[in-house]
């Protein structure tokens, strides 16, 4: 008899939410890499005040439970702006009150000036974003933190897709962050999360695409 995988509660919850609030959604779709997917994951879909909110309440958990010390949020532009006031605001409301900042893709010549905006950066910097691909957006991060002074503890993102991003090293993008940056990524949830939803669910509409997300997963899979 097979041993059936432990349940992570706190990702099965976020992996329905994010179904139920169209920000998860199946179907084929086209990756950065070229690939053909069978489902897409849109943090740009979080796009109301309920949404966000509830999304900032899943990495404020998730930050909380994992043990990662930090002392400040850094959310890289753009979607990493709106990430991380969000999660402050929700970390301050469970009693963590944190300072956050964010940066400009272009620097600024008047006023305060530069391209860093927000809290300075002092201490230990928890990077906010939605998910690693590349890893590219992740490097500048720790380079703009770096220069400020400041030292880069830690990521935390939405989803981690759990696939090939470096195929030569046989590692994912997330690996391959945390093996060159030397810095621990924290996710809510998992491909192997998403697989786990799909199993359970007796709905026949969402239960329909799980053959082809085990099969994308058996194929580009860490």
């Amino acid at each position: 008899m097979t041993a059936t995988a432990p349940t992570d509660a706190l990702a099965q919850d976020f992996v329905a939410f994010a179904v139920d609030a169209g920000v998860l959604r199946f179907g084929e779709f086209k990756t950065k890499a070229g690939r053909l997917s069978p489902y897409f994951f849109n943090a740009g879909l979080f796009d109301d005040g309920a949404k966000l909110g509830r999304l900032a309440e899943f990495y404020a958990r998730r930050l909380l439970a994992s043990g990662l010390a930090f002392d400040m949020l850094f959310g890289p532009a753009y979607k990493g702006i709106t990430l991380a006031a969000a999660v402050a605001i929700e970390l301050a409301r469970l009693g963590r009150n944190v300072p956050y900042a964010y940066n400009r893709k272009e620097a600024k010549d008047h006023g305060e000036g530069g391209t860093l905006v927000g809290a300075p950066m002092r201490g230990r910097v928890l990077v906010i974003d939605d998910v690693i691909s590349d890893g590219a957006s992740k490097r500048e991060a720790a380079d703009l933190i770096r220069t400020a002074g400041a030292t880069p503890c830690g990521i935390a993102i939405a989803l981690d897709r759990q696939e090939l991003a470096n195929e030569s090293a046989n590692l994912s993008g997330v690996q391959s962050v945390e093996r060159e940056l030397g810095l621990r990524v924290v996710s809510i949830a998992t491909l192997k999360d998403l697989l786990q939803y799909l199993e359970s669910r007796a709905d026949a509409s969402l239960a329909e695409h799980l053959p082809r997300v085990r099969a994308y997963r058996d194929r580009y899979g860490v």
